[in-house]
């Protein structure tokens, strides 16, 4: 048994040494670190600073692992993903993203990504995240569905599902959290549209689905799109699809999303970030229940249920103008409220004990809980990410922490800032505007440090141009 052991552990180094791995990193000094530092661990690394020229390399070489950084001069890691899925390689992506794109790096997870890590790199974070990424299967290829070993006749197979989430929906101990659950159980059996409102990182699309699979749709599809990430030029036609000459580049007939969904249920994340053409479509999808590809002459009937979410408010966008008041109003059904982690405090060591289980049995640790300092931290910080910054910050410290238990020494330094506890913010009248001090902290620190250059700081924000606008007026920020 022993042998065995041993020649499996030699057989996977074997393996490992043998990997091929492409790095696209556009901080020249920054790529070169990390090819040093990963072929030192006996890894072979190809780098380059553009995409066009890594889509050119993956045409005449094959790499078992591509480590892209989110932020490139001619475009995002997100698209090298995409291609990845589009072609069916068998190669595994890990996404490298500031702390502030959290929130992106969770979406390529969706789309297909084995992990992401977050600058700076810690060495070995990296290494860590680059082996267990070597031992992981790809997520892509051949879907099951076009194995005809695979093949079953049980459900319809939908194209392009990389997008769908799996992860695992866990109902919370606060009244809160069980009174959104009852709220799930209710809606959930119906046909009605939904909106689901909440901050960043609470979970609304964990919570769209639930509703999918307690609802007469579960067999079906549930399709993921984050409409923030789509450009205004191509949002109608990745929820739509094209055909093929539609406009340049349209070189073959294209699927929308809203195609994909037929039969189950489609999740729009931050809807308020679609231009006014494409809300114009969206309500005719909802009240004719057809849609009509970009260029195309023909109607297409689509059985799709329509949840929503959006951390703005849609009521007032809709008065303002800046939204169709009739498209809301459609979509508006039934809303949720999904609660910040910061007003449900007996939820936070619920979450931090089933993440720490999680992150445990991700990296192959045996961590036993958090020492009393850290609970203690954990209990004053703001959490403005919530859940997911929770769970993101937990696993970092599993991967840090060599004692049983996690100590403050293994936190982000951020955590352990005057600023970001919330009882600096206890002065305020009540927690609407505690949120608001500390989201106008984060935009003056963000423009201080992009010396004011308003559009890097709305990408490191991850909001639009005209929502950082907007908030500097609202805020009276000089």
């Amino acid at each position: 048994m022993a042998q065995f052991q041993l020649c499996s552990t030699v057989i996977e180094f074997i393996l490992m040494a043998n990997a091929k791995i492409l790095l696209i990193e556009d901080d020249l000094t920054y790529s070169k670190i990390i090819k040093n530092f990963l072929e030192k661990n006996d890894y072979q690394v190809d780098q380059t600073a553009k995409i066009t020229e890594a889509f050119l390399m993956l045409e005449k070489a094959s790499y078992d692992l591509i480590i892209t950084d989110y932020r490139l001069p001619d475009g995002t890691g997100m698209e090298v993903l995409e291609k990845i899925v589009h072609n069916k390689k068998n190669t595994r992506v890990i996404l490298i993203t500031n702390y502030s794109d959290i929130r992106t790096a969770v979406r390529s997870m969706k789309l297909g990504a084995i992990e992401y890590i977050t600058k700076p790199v810690n060495p070995d974070e990296l290494l860590a995240t680059v082996n267990e990424a070597m031992k992981s299967p790809p997520t892509r290829g051949v879907p099951e569905e076009d194995d005809p070993k695979t093949k079953t006749t049980k459900q319809p197979a939908k194209p392009n599902q990389a997008n769908v989430d799996t992860g695992a929906y866990v109902v919370g101990k606060s009244p809160e959290s069980l009174q959104l659950e009852q709220y799930i159980s209710l809606v959930a059996p119906t046909e009605m549209s939904v909106v689901v409102l909440g901050e960043s990182g609470t979970g609304k699309e964990f919570i769209s689905k639930r509703i999918h699979e307690k609802s007469n749709r579960s067999q079906g599809p549930f399709v993921a799109i984050d409409c923030g990430s789509l450009s205004k030029e191509l949002a109608g036609s990745e929820l739509f699809g094209h055909v093929k000459g539609a406009f340049t580049g349209a070189l073959d007939n294209k699927t929308g999303h809203f195609e994909m969904a037929n039969g189950g249920t489609i999740f729009l994340d931050e809807i308020g970030n679609l231009s006014y053409e494409v809300q114009i479509k969206l309500l005719r999808a909802i009240q004719e229940r057809k849609i009509r590809k970009i260029g195309g002459t023909k109607d297409i009937p689509i059985d799709v249920r329509i949840i929503v979410a959006t951390n703005e408010d849609l009521a007032n966008a809709s008065r303002s103008g800046e939204f169709r008041e009739d498209l809301y109003h459609r979509l508006n059904e039934f809303s949720l409220k999904s609660t910040p982690l910061r007003e449900r405090g007996g939820d936070l060591f619920h979450y931090a004990e089933i993440f720490l289980k999680d992150a445990n049995a991700s990296l192959g640790k045996d961590i036993l809980g958090f020492s009393d300092e850290v609970k203690e931290i954990f209990k004053t910080y703001s959490w403005p990410g919530n859940l997911r910054e929770l769970k993101n910050i937990i696993k970092r410290a599993v991967l840090l922490t060599t004692e049983d238990y996690i100590h403050k020494e293994a936190l982000p330094v951020d955590l352990l800032l005057p600023e970001n506890s919330s009882s600096q913010n206890s002065s305020t009248k009540d927690l609407k505007s505690s949120f608001e001090v500390q989201e106008k902290a984060m935009i003056i620190k963000t423009l201080n440090e992009v010396k004011h250059n308003k559009s890097k700081a709305a990408k490191i924000l991850n909001i639009d141009r005209k929502t950082l606008y907007n908030k500097i007026e609202k805020y009276g920020i000089d």
